[in-house]
């Protein structure tokens, strides 16, 4: 598995990743007070940078703070980034934390300067197994706040719910919340019944994505129909495909849930619809501007 690439941007600097440091005092450090995102970089050209720019300072809206930078800063950022680490494809992870204190308060003093760090790691080819084949989720009982909308980094109950996919041997956590799918534990799930894609509609209990609003305008381009409304437990159990989205791998079907084979349990013909016309986007884009 690749790791980090060797340059990052801290504070106004690019420098090595090795040489980066953050005080101990800073609030995402203390209390994961913090937001950040994930960008996928493909040859070299990052993808729906607004969106996820936009998304960012939705979340810091929602933790009091102001944008960090204007979009066309961070995207000047962003590209310094690829260029100096000779990045090709990739996903770019950029934080914004509230800053540091010389102390450890809850209610936070107004005036700190933020804490801004963005660096690549390299991405590596997507196995074929797992599009040819499917990946297996389990359930679980969601046990998150109430404010999941907000990419923040303080993500104890996701990593949980990831490490209790990872000892069941599969890919990934679907949660339910009184009757209702939620979200995975880092992906949006699409549910696919008798040929239309439901998808739970956005609200405070979920993150907004935007690998799903890829799946949303390609499926309207297809003449799929999809749906934005609330999915039962038993519509997830009884699906006919379920999709997970997410930023760094797009799309991957789920063949196996809690054990059970979901619908003929191997990929489903819209899902391979999907990927293929999501991949035809991405190459689509190639050379375009990313804002």
């Amino acid at each position: 598995m690749s790791g980090p690439l060797p340059f990052c941007y801290l504070n106004g600097a690019y420098l090595a990743l090795k040489d980066a440091t953050v005080s101990p005092f800073d609030r995402a450090f203390l209390f994961g007070d913090a937001v950040y995102e994930v960008v996928p970089v493909y040859s070299g050209r990052l993808f729906r940078l607004r969106q996820h720019l936009d998304r960012l300072n939705r979340s810091l809206n929602s933790i009091r703070m102001p944008p960090a930078m204007t979009h066309g800063d961070w995207a000047h950022v962003c590209q310094e980034l690829i260029s100096r680490n000779g990045a090709g494809d990739a996903y770019l992870y950029l934080q914004v934390s509230r800053g540091a204190e010389f102390g450890r308060n809850h209610a936070w003093p107004e005036g700190l300067k933020p804490t801004l760090f963005s660096y690549l790691t390299e991405l590596d080819a997507l196995p074929a197994a797992l599009t040819d084949n499917g990946v297996a989720a389990i359930t679980a009982p969601e046990m998150r706040w109430e404010r999941r909308d907000i990419k923040a980094t303080s993500l104890l109950g996701n990593i949980l719910l990831k490490k209790l996919a990872a000892d069941a041997g599969a890919f990934e956590t679907i949660m339910l919340e009184n009757g209702e799918l939620t979200e995975g534990s880092s992906t949006t799930v699409h549910v696919v019944k008798d040929g239309i894609i439901h998808t739970p509609p956005n609200s405070h209990h979920i993150l907004p994505g935007t690998t799903r609003d890829v799946v949303t305008e390609l499926a309207d381009l297809l003449s799929i129909r999809n749906v934005s409304a609330p999915v039962s437990e038993a519509a997830l159990r009884g699906a006919d495909e379920i999709w997970l989205a997410f930023s760094t791998r797009g799309l991957l079907p789920v063949t196996k849930l809690d054990g059970t084979p979901v619908g003929g349990g191997m990929p489903g013909p819209l899902f391979k619809r999907m990927y293929i016309a999501f991949n035809s986007y991405i190459r689509d884009l190639e050379g375009t501007p990313a804002l």
